[in-house]
């Protein structure tokens, strides 16, 4: 039975996921959705309310990682593995914000494909695809 509540809570929390993905454009500020859409190797990077990206950027982070949270507690239920997580994301947040600040705010048009993906790191939860891989490694190390 343990089995079956913890499959359903995995595609859940997936489904979560999927529906934060599937909102975004819609309920989050981000004019470089546009962009990024676009021929954005010859554009300049848009008008950016500073203030409404980061608030909207933090709460998307914000979401992202509790699903993230949620989905490694489920797989690993110790507290050791939650507490290094959500330090992770912590100190993630505020280095990945202050170099996409920097990348946005002196219109690096060159690092263009930085920007791309620090704002990508931010956005989706791909932590998730990195540390789960990296747990599940540590689990298997320490029963041999």
């Amino acid at each position: 039975m343990k089995k079956i509540v913890q499959i359903a809570s995995l595609i859940i929390l997936i489904l979560i996921l999927v529906a934060i993905r599937a909102v975004a454009i819609s309920y989050f500020y981000d004019p470089l959705i546009q962009y990024f859409k676009g021929d954005y190797n010859y554009l300049p990077i848009p008008e950016i309310n500073f203030g409404k990206y980061y608030f909207f950027l933090g709460v998307r982070y914000l979401l992202n990682m509790i699903v993230s949270l949620a989905i490694i507690y489920v797989l690993f239920p110790t507290l050791k593995i939650l507490s290094f997580t959500v330090k992770f994301y912590i100190i993630a947040f505020i280095l990945l914000s202050i170099i996409l600040l920097t990348l946005l705010k002196y219109n690096l048009v060159d690092s263009y494909l930085l920007t791309f993906y620090v704002r990508r790191f931010l956005i989706h939860p791909l932590f998730l695809l990195i540390l789960l891989p990296a747990f599940y490694y540590q689990k298997l190390n320490k029963k041999k």
